[in-house]
């Protein structure tokens, strides 16, 4: 019976130290899972990141192209609101002058 005894403990003992090497095991596979689970998370929001990099800085390029070129359209509608104020002051200015010539011409000859 004694002898019996001591193999259900040795059977114990061995049972043991098997499951205390599963557990550790385990823990190594859990281990080694989270840290490539979070290499993957860290790589995919590096990538995330430089996406959106990439397509904030294409946004500015192309807000800048879009201003530039309403500039100029308003530089040029501008320039040619002051081209045509300029020949129709002149216009007005040649006007004005002849009215002066006539209305001195019609008063001298009075």
């Amino acid at each position: 019976m004694k002898r019996i005894i001591e193999e259900v403990f040795e059977a114990e003992e061995k049972v043991s130290a098997i499951l205390r090497q599963a557990q550790t095991q385990a823990s190594e596979v859990r281990q080694s899972a989270e840290r490539e689970i979070s290499e993957s998370l860290g790589s995919a929001k590096d990538q995330a990141r430089q996406i959106i990099q990439t397509a904030v800085e294409q946004a500015k390029k192309e807000a800048e192209q879009i201003r530039d070129e309403r500039l100029r359209k308003a530089e040029s509608a501008a320039g040619g609101l002051v081209g045509n104020s300029t020949s129709n002051l002149d216009g007005l200015v040649e006007t004005l002058c002849q009215v002066i010539r006539t209305t001195e011409y019609e008063t001298d000859s009075h």
